[in-house]
């Protein structure tokens, strides 16, 4: 982090019963920084840049925690971290999570911190890192792969990188050496795991980057092979004198391997088959549309949420985060609708509420005016009284993540569901404390390394991916492609929202789900016109990243959170999206495997795009065109066999290639 943040520590896994104490073991000089000994939770601002060493007196051990602060310098612009973590405060958008910080990183290698003011630092935004590891000779290698911003001037020779080693394992720190972007450390001078963080150093930080090895003891002091999952590798070598080693080598900050390649599918749960009067409950009435689903093309779902909540249909204002609504069915419906999807090749993704309760929920009703209240504490309060808030929203009240028994509820809630579905659906996740969301993917990720976890932050955030979302809304693309639909913007925007992911930070490990509305948004259709919608659905399946359909957009649905009007549904536009599905599936330039390339293009209308999408298995030009009827799109002396992969005709004409809607061709 740098000077100019703000980080809420927290105890992990809390007993709300018991002792905690913070307090600063060792500063920087020029750091008078204190922290309140009295409070488990804390939010510790550094007042100098350098290392920090915190400790925390726990009942059953004290723990300590090494805290990398650059200086104010190097605060990322535009920065949304400073300030509380997660706190409102006030009625009203506040701002973004507060921090997104990393604090779980120590010592044992520094890189090279003491150098930073020496590199010839650029200008122009934060720099990107990989990392990678391998076991070379009983020796782990630990190699960085730094990339300047696309805006910086700084030569990628003159990035520099700083490794820490992770507090939490049991490593022979004197063993530990850093060359430059090389770290090596013998592997018996390490224990069951190594973990390895690093960032790259422009004129600010990049997102750290993890790389992680693993290995297990034996009784004849080798080593056994460590367990796998698919995002591992195997790495075997002659650890010492006596006998060998084995280690995996993981990196955690990847996102699964299937949430890349499905095509995402939103329910509005008490809509989407309200018109089955025969199902004895809408979890019943759910599985019965899976068949569809399946025949759309479909392979994970993302459910409204389905806890008990107030009046609300929408489902986001809980009154039991342990309870399904009584009105859909009971648990063992919902687990038989989840078991149905599985059965079919489905992932499900549930709506994951942190930051709030409603304000019907029986711990608010008690605590609200009542200061004497054991809940009171679990609210945030404004001076009037009234429940801290965002958005003016009147019936829900934020949880005060500062509070040992709100972590504790919220946990307990977070392992149950997490034990049924596939993955988490994180709602408002700039409204909940960065390290909370550290602690949360920590804990599922241990039993179920494959479990997803999705943002919802608007505008996308960076930081996000430092050890805590796998995927993100990408909310730029989706603003770009309502702006480029209204004829507000011309449609060369669509890139630059594209690029803008590596423009403000994102790793290019990081996933972005697509997509052009939702619950809370006005149909695309209704918004922008029918022949913009046929492009914008072109871009949610041609363009790099995860796409996501809600419920009734494939059948010209016009309400946003009405009954879907199945007995109207629109085949063409069906079969439009049926089509556009099957071609990214059959297609690996058009999956997490192709690259995006922008290319020169000439159209005679601005709302016309072109781009290229290469694979080993082929390259692919793909164009859109969001202006109604046809418009010729020139690609110059670009090869390009002229057959359209989505509607199977030659789209061939006079200077370029006709483009009604979306287009792919193959390059010659």
């Amino acid at each position: 982090m740098a000077v100019g943040e703000s980080v809420q520590l927290a105890p992990r896994d809390p007993d709300p019963d018991a002792d905690y104490s913070w307090r600063v073991r060792s500063a920087p000089v020029a750091s008078s920084l204190e922290l309140d000994e009295d409070t488990a939770v804390v939010q510790f601002t550094p007042d100098a840049a350098g290392r920090y060493v915190v400790e925390l007196d726990a009942p059953d051990v004290t723990y300590t925690l090494t805290v990398r602060v650059f200086p104010g310098s190097y605060l990322p612009a535009g920065s949304a971290r400073s300030g509380a973590s997660g706190m409102s405060g006030m009625s009203g958008y506040s701002g973004q999570s507060g921090s997104a910080r990393p604090t779980g990183f120590s010592g044992g290698a520094s890189g090279s911190g003491s150098a930073i003011g020496d590199a010839d630092r650029g200008r122009g935004g934060r720099p990107r890192i990989r990392l990678d590891a391998t076991v070379e000779d009983g020796v782990v290698v630990v190699r960085a792969d730094p990339q300047p911003n696309p805006d910086s001037d700084t030569d990628r020779d003159d990035l520099v990188v700083e490794f820490v080693v992770d507090d939490r394992d049991d490593v022979d720190d004197a063993a530990v050496e850093t060359d430059g972007w090389e770290l090596r450390v013998p592997l018996s001078a390490v224990g069951d795991r190594l973990r390895v963080h690093a960032v790259a150093l422009d004129e600010t930080y990049s997102v750290p980057d993890t790389v992680t090895v693993e290995r297990e003891a034996v009784a004849d002091g080798g080593f056994a092979e460590a367990e796998t999952d698919p995002v591992r590798t195997d790495v075997t070598s002659h650890a010492d004198g006596s006998g060998a080693g084995s280690a995996s080598v993981s990196r955690p900050n990847d996102p699964p391997q299937w949430s890349r390649e499905v095509t995402l599918y939103e329910i509005y749960v008490r809509g989407y088959a309200s018109d089955d009067e025969d199902a004895d409950n809408t979890f019943e009435a759910l599985e019965k549309r899976l068949d569809y689903l399946e025949s759309l093309g479909i392979d994970c779902l993302w459910l409204t949420p389905v806890l008990q909540n107030d009046h609300a249909p929408h489902g986001y204002n809980i009154v039991d985060f342990y309870s399904i609504a009584e009105d859909l069915g009971t648990r063992e419906d919902y687990e038989r609708f989840v078991e149905a999807a599985h059965d079919r090749g489905m992932k499900v993704l549930f709506d994951l509420v942190l930051n709030h309760s409603a304000r019907d929920h029986p711990f608010f009703e008690d605590a609200y005016k009542n200061p004497d209240s054991e809940y009171y504490d679990w609210y945030e309060w404004r001076e009037d009284g009234e429940p801290g808030t965002y958005f003016d929203w009147e019936f829900i009240a934020n949880f005060d993540h500062r509070n040992l028994e709100v972590r504790r509820y919220l946990l307990d809630a977070v392992d149950m569901w997490a034990e049924v579905v596939d993955g988490f659906r994180c709602d408002m996740a700039w409204a909940v404390p960065d390290t909370f969301w550290q602690e949360i993917r920590d804990r599922v990720k241990a039993k179920d390394p494959e479990f997803l976890l999705l943002d919802e932050t608007i505008p996308y955030i960076a930081d996000f991916h430092e050890g805590m979302f796998d995927m993100h809304f990408d909310t730029t693309l989706y603003f770009t492609l309502r702006q480029v639909g209204r004829g507000d913007e011309p449609a060369e925007r669509i890139l630059d929202a594209i690029e803008q992911r590596t423009q403000v930070g994102f790793p290019d490990h990081a996933a972005f789900m697509l997509y052009l509305e939702n619950h809370d948004e006005t149909r695309y259709i209704v918004e922008c016109g029918e022949d913009e919608a046929l492009a914008a659905a072109g871009a949610l399946f041609t363009l790099p990243g995860v796409p996501m359909v809600y419920g009734g957009q494939e059948i010209g649905q016009r309400g946003r959170r009405d009954a879907l009007a199945w007995d109207h549904a629109r085949d063409d536009i069906r079969e439009h999206y049926e089509r556009l599905i099957e071609v990214r599936d059959e297609t690996p330039a058009l999956r997490d495997g192709g690259t995006f390339r922008r290319i020169d293009y000439e159209a005679d209308t601005d709302r016309a795009i072109a781009f290229v999408r290469d694979h080993d298995d082929g390259s692919y030009l793909c164009a859109l065109n969001f202006a109604p009827g046809a418009t010729t799109v020139d690609v110059g002396d670009l090869a390009v066999d002229a057959t359209d992969i989505v509607s199977a005709d030659s789209v061939a004409a006079e200077g370029g290639i006709r483009v009604d809607d979306v287009v792919v061709c193959p390059l010659a």
